[in-house]
C-alpha cells in the first residue's frame, strides 16, 4: 500500500491549480451574486480534459478513475473555485453510463462527458421521499416501444446548465406487479418537463431547482442499460458522488484554512501576528488535521472504487463524506473567527462559505444517514429505521 500519489497525479493537481488560479475565487463570487455561473471556467477545464480524466479513453476521456476526478475536483475547490456541477455529471452520470449504459448511449454521450461539453444533472431525491429509492413516486410507464414519465424532483442541482437530467424513476415489474428502480436520460427541453429554481441563502454560481415531470414521453433508448440492473446502476452511482462531495468539502476546507493562515501570519495586533497566539493556532492546526484524515479517507474510497470493490468503497465512501462534512465546516469556522470582524466582511470572502461549508453535512447524503449506514453494516447493530 503507497500513501505517495503517483507522478501522474500529482501533475494533474499542480495543473488543476494553475487554472484555479488563474480565475480565482473572486470570479466565483462575481458569478454567484450577480445570478451567472463559472461557465467560462467548465468549459477551458473541459477542454483541457480535466472533467473527462474517468472516461475511457476510446470515448476520448483520459482512461482514469474516480481518484483523478476528485483530485481535480479537490484542487478547484481549494483555490476557491470549486465546481459543484463535477459532483453530478462527470462522478454520477458518465460513470453510470460508461458501466451500464448500452453501446449507443456510450457513443452519444461519453465523448461529450469527455470534454465537458455535455453537462447531464441527477434527479433522484423528492419532495416526500428524500432520496429513498424505495420510496420514489416517480414512476414510467411503456407506451408502445418508449415510455411516460411521471414525477417530482427537489433539489436538483444544475437543471439551467444540463443539456440533459439523469431521472431516477420506478417501473411496474411484469412478473411481480412491483415497482422497482429504473433510470432515464431525459432532455432538459423535453415537453412536460419544466423546473422553478429554488431561492437558497448560500452563496453560489451554481443553483438548486424543482422538477415537475408530466407525461413526458421518451423513446426505448432513454432507459439506461438494462432494466432490471438499476437498483444495480444506482449505487454504482452514487459512491463516486459521495467521493466527490468529500473532495469538494475538503477543497472549499482547504481554500479558508489557506486564507486564515496568511491572515494569522501577517495581522498583527499586539506584538506580534496573532498566528503566534494557540487561541488562533491550535484552531487553525486542528482544522488541518482533520482535513488530512478527511482526505485519506477518501483516497482510500477511490482506490476501493477504482479497484471495483463497490462494497468496501461504499463504506469508505459513507465515511469520507461523514469525515469530510464535519472538518470543512471547522476549518470554515475556525478561519471565521481568524479573521475577527473581517471574517464576515465580504472582501475576505469567507462568510458566503459559511453557508455553503454547513450544506456539506446534509448533502448529497446527511450525516445522519450515514451514521445509520455504520451502525448497521459496519457495526452489524439492527436497523433504525
Amino acid at each position: 500500500m503507497s500513501f505517495t500519489e503517483t507522478e501522474e497525479r500529482q501533475a494533474l493537481r499542480k495543473a488543476v491549480t494553475e487554472l484555479g488560479r488563474k480565475y480565482g475565487h473572486e470570479y466565483t463570487l462575481k458569478a454567484a451574486r450577480s445570478g451567472g455561473h463559472t461557465t467560462e471556467l467548465w468549459n477551458e477545464a473541459g477542454k483541457l480534459g480535466y472533467l473527462g480524466v474517468n472516461v475511457p479513453e476510446e470515448f476520448g476521456g483520459g482512461g482514469g478513475g474516480i481518484g483523478d476526478l476528485a483530485a481535480v475536483c479537490e484542487e478547484l475547490g481549494a483555490t476557491g473555485t470549486g465546481l459543484l456541477q463535477m459532483v453530478v455529471s462527470p462522478a454520477i452520470c458518465a460513470t453510470i453510463m460508461a458501466r451500464f449504459g448500452t453501446d449507443d448511449q456510450k457513443q452519444r454521450w461519453l465523448p461529450g462527458f469527455a470534454d465537458g461539453s455535455v453537462r447531464m444533472a441527477f434527479a433522484i431525491t423528492e419532495p416526500d421521499a428524500g432520496s429513498n429509492a424505495h420510496k420514489l413516486t416517480t414512476t414510467a410507464r411503456r407506451d408502445g416501444e418508449g415510455w411516460i414519465l411521471n414525477g417530482r424532483k427537489v433539489y436538483i442541482s444544475c437543471m439551467d446548465e444540463s443539456q440533459a437530467v439523469l431521472v431516477v424513476g420506478r417501473t411496474e415489474d411484469a412478473k411481480t406487479g412491483k415497482l422497482k428502480p429504473a433510470l432515464f436520460i431525459v432532455p432538459t427541453d423535453a415537453p412536460g418537463l419544466e423546473f422553478q429554481r429554488i431561492e437558497m441563502d448560500v452563496v453560489s454560481p451554481d443553483y438548486q431547482f424543482s422538477v415537475f415531470i408530466d407525461d413526458v414521453r421518451l423513446p426505448a433508448d432513454a432507459l439506461v442499460g438494462s432494466e432490471d440492473a438499476a437498483l444495480m446502476q444506482l449505487f454504482a452511482g452514487l459512491n463516486p458522488e459521495r467521493i466527490m462531495a468529500s473532495a469538494f468539502a475538503i477543497g472549499m476546507g482547504r481554500f479558508a484554512l489557506d486564507k486564515a493562515v496568511e491572515y494569522a501570519k501577517t495581522r498583527t495586533v499586539w506584538k506580534e501576528p496573532i498566528g503566534a497566539h494557540q487561541a488562533v493556532a491550535h484552531p487553525l492546526a486542528q482544522a488541518k488535521i482533520e482535513l488530512e484524515l478527511a482526505k485519506l479517507m477518501t483516497q482510500k474510497a477511490a482506490a476501493l472504487y477504482d479497484a471495483g470493490d463497490d462494497m468496501a468503497a461504499g463504506e469508505a465512501a459513507n465515511m469520507a463524506k461523514f469525515a469530510a462534512g464535519e472538518a470543512v465546516v471547522k476549518a470554515v469556522d475556525a478561519a471565521v473567527q481568524t479573521h475577527g470582524g473581517n471574517g464576515l466582511a465580504s472582501e475576505y470572502g469567507l462568510g458566503a462559505l459559511v453557508a455553503a461549508s454547513r450544506l456539506t453535512r446534509i448533502a448529497p447524503v446527511s450525516r445522519e444517514m450515514i451514521l445509520n449506514f455504520v451502525a448497521q453494516f459496519s457495526l452489524g447493530l439492527p436497523k433504525s429505521y
